[in-house]
C-alpha cells in the first residue's frame, strides 16, 4: 500500500461499514416479515414513524429506495419505464422510480416488500397524496393520510388541535391493520428513544463546525438512513452514538475528510444521488468541503418542538413545523443560523427539477443570503435521481466560476 493509499484509508469513516450491516438486516427482515408474521408499512420520509415502531410494524421507505435508485444508477430506465406508463417527466423522480419498480420488480434490490398498509404525510410535499393513492389502488391495502396544514408564517392553536387529533386516528387506523391494542408504555419509550436518536444526530452533525472538519455533506447523506428507517430504535440510538465518537476522535486526532480543506461551503435541498462521488471529488480538488446542508438537519430540526416525556402530544407540532412545511422567511433565517454556525464561505443551492417545495423558494433565499451575508451563491440544475436534467459540463463550469469568486474575495480580504 502506497503512503496515499494509507492516507485514503486514514480519512474513511470506520462506521461506514456498520451501517451497511444494520440496513442489510433492516432490509432483510423488511423482505421477510410475512415469513415472521409482521406486518409491512410504506411511509413518506416525513411521516410519524414512531407508532410504527411501538406497534411491531415494520417501516419501509420509498424514497429511501428511491435514493438506492439513484446512487446506483438506475433512474433514467426507471423514469422512462413510468413515462411509458404515463406518468409526466415532470412528476417527482421518486414517484416515477417507485410506481414503475412495482411493475417491473426494479430497483437495486428488485423491488422493496409488498406492504400491508400505506401512511402518507403531506408535510414534505403534495405529490405524495396522489403517489400513495396510485400505491394503494396497485397493492389493494389501506392508506392513511395525514394532514399537517402548511405553517408559512405562524403555527396556531387550530392547527395544534387539528393534527393531534389526526394522530388518535392514526393510532385507531394501526389497531385495525394490526388488530391489536396500542400500548401507550410502549410508544412512551419509543418516543424517548427517537428523541435521544435525533438528539444524537444533531451532535454528529455539529461535529463539522470543528475545523477541519471530520466529515462532510456527502457523508452525511449517507449516515442519515438510520435516522429515517430506524428512528425510535435502540439501534439507531447505539449507532449514531458510536458514529458521534468516532467522530469525536477524528477531531482529537486532526483526521479531516478533505486533504487540505480551506473553504467551507453549505448544501441545499436533496442530494444529486448518482452525481455524489463526481461532485464530492469536484468540491475537494478545490480544497473546499461541503460542511453542512439543509437536507439532513432537517431530521433533527424539529428537536425544539419535542417534549421527550410526553412523545405522543409533542408529535403534532414536530412533525408539523419541518423544514419543508414552512414560509421562505423561516428557512432563509434558518439557513442564515447555519452559515453562522458552521463559519461557511459559500452556498451551494440544487435547484431540484423534482422537489417543487424545496426549490420554488429558492431565489428569494437566495437573494436573502447574498443581501445579509454577501458569501457568494451558485445555483446548480438537476435532478435528484434522474440524470437526463444534468449537465456535467455545465455544473463543472459553475462551481470552477463560484470557487473562483470564493478564492477572489478570500485574496481581497
Amino acid at each position: 500500500m502506497t503512503d496515499t493509499d494509507k492516507k485514503k484509508d486514514k480519512r474513511k469513516i470506520r462506521a461506514a461499514k456498520k451501517m451497511r450491516e444494520i440496513m442489510t438486516t433492516y432490509y432483510l427482515d423488511a423482505m421477510t416479515a410475512r415469513e415472521n408474521n409482521k406486518k409491512v408499512a410504506w411511509i413518506t420520509s416525513g411521516g410519524p414513524v414512531e407508532p410504527l415502531i411501538a406497534m411491531d410494524i415494520i417501516p419501509v421507505y420509498p424514497e429511501n429506495h428511491g435514493a438506492m435508485i439513484g446512487a446506483s444508477k438506475m433512474g433514467e430506465e426507471l423514469c422512462i419505464k413510468a413515462e411509458e406508463m404515463g406518468y409526466s417527466q415532470d412528476l417527482c423522480s421518486y414517484a416515477r422510480t417507485d410506481i414503475a419498480c412495482c411493475k417491473v420488480n426494479g430497483g437495486p434490490m428488485g423491488g422493496l416488500p409488498q406492504p400491508d398498509m400505506l401512511i402518507c404525510c403531506n408535510n414534505i410535499c403534495g405529490t405524495v397524496l396522489k403517489w400513495y393513492e396510485v400505491q394503494a389502488r396497485h397493492f389493494n391495502v389501506p392508506l392513511f393520510i395525514l394532514d399537517t396544514p402548511i405553517c408559512h408564517t405562524d403555527y396556531s392553536r387550530e392547527v395544534e388541535s387539528y393534527v393531534r387529533r389526526q394522530m388518535d386516528e392514526y393510532i385507531i387506523f394501526l389497531e385495525t391493520a394490526v388488530d391489536k391494542k396500542f400500548d401507550h408504555d410502549k410508544m412512551a419509550e419509543v418516543g424517548r428513544l427517537a428523541f435521544q436518536g435525533q438528539k444524537l444526530w444533531q451532535k454528529v452533525l455539529k461535529t463539522t463546525t470543528h475545523k477541519p472538519s471530520p466529515m462532510s455533506a456527502f457523508d452525511a447523506f449517507f449516515f442519515l438512513a438510520l435516522i429515517v428507517t430506524l428512528r425510535g430504535t435502540q439501534i439507531a440510538v447505539d449507532f449514531y452514538e458510536e458514529l458521534s465518537l468516532e467522530m469525536e476522535e477524528r477531531i482529537q486526532t486532526d483526521i479531516s475528510i478533505i486533504p487540505h480543506e480551506k473553504y467551507r461551503l453549505l448544501w441545499d435541498n436533496l442530494p444529486v444521488w448518482y452525481q455524489l462521488k463526481w461532485l464530492s471529488q469536484k468540491f475537494s480538488d478545490h480544497n473546499a468541503c461541503l460542511v453542512a446542508d439543509t437536507y439532513t438537519s432537517a431530521w433533527c430540526s424539529a428537536l425544539k418542538y419535542i417534549d421527550e416525556n410526553n412523545f405522543l402530544d409533542s408529535m403534532a407540532q414536530a412533525y408539523t413545523r419541518i423544514h419543508l412545511n414552512i414560509g421562505v422567511d423561516q428557512m432563509a433565517d434558518q439557513v442564515l443560523d447555519m452559515i453562522r454556525t458552521y463559519d461557511v464561505d459559500g452556498f451551494v443551492m440544487h435547484s431540484n427539477r423534482s422537489c417543487k417545495p424545496y426549490s420554488f423558494g429558492q431565489m428569494d433565499i437566495m437573494n436573502i443570503v447574498r443581501k445579509k451575508t454577501g458569501i457568494p451563491v451558485v445555483m446548480l440544475e438537476a435532478d435528484m435521481v434522474d440524470p437526463r436534467s444534468f449537465s456535467l459540463s455545465q455544473t463543472d463550469t459553475r462551481i470552477d466560476a463560484f470557487m473562483e469568486i470564493i478564492k477572489q474575495k478570500e485574496w481581497v480580504r
